[in-house]
């Protein structure tokens, strides 16, 4: 079952982020799932198994430029999470067309997303749920 997340659901979502990004510490994750919560610009859903989380996506309003679009604001997918025991019945599918339909109540008419330029599996999730390349950059840093 796939529900839009309350305020209440921070530390199974922070449970879930920390398995996504596992870089980052679960106090860092459970700050920013509250965070998230909280912002009326930003959405996350759930799929429950047996009554627990075991599966999320987010996504949010971008208002600055991005990449592709030609639209403002544009729906944007943050990050999409399915327990691996799990994969392959269409929940990442299912979670990604919530946010879509989120996007659309929220007046957007474009959605929108990204990943590593290396990371094949996400290029080909992305292709599969519908998305099409807009193009690829490489980002630079340096200390000032």
């Amino acid at each position: 079952m796939i529900r839009q997340a309350e305020k209440n659901d921070a530390p199974a979502f922070a449970g879930l982020m920390l398995r996504l990004w596992p870089n980052h510490t679960m106090q860092e994750l459970q700050n920013e799932a509250q965070a998230l919560l909280n912002d009326p610009q930003a959405a996350v859903f759930l799929w429950e198994q047996d009554g627990a989380a075991a599966a999320f996506a987010q996504c949010g309003l971008r208002h600055d430029y991005v990449e592709g679009t030609r639209s403002s604001p544009v729906g944007y997918l943050e990050g999409v999470f399915v327990d691996p025991k799990l994969s392959r019945r269409g929940i990442a599918r299912a979670l990604v067309q919530a946010c879509e339909a989120w996007a659309r109540r929220q007046g957007c008419s474009e959605f929108a997303s990204d990943c590593e330029i290396s990371n094949r599996d996400s290029l080909l999730f992305h292709l599969g749920v519908g998305f099409e390349e807009a193009g690829r950059i490489i980002c630079f840093v340096k200390p000032l």
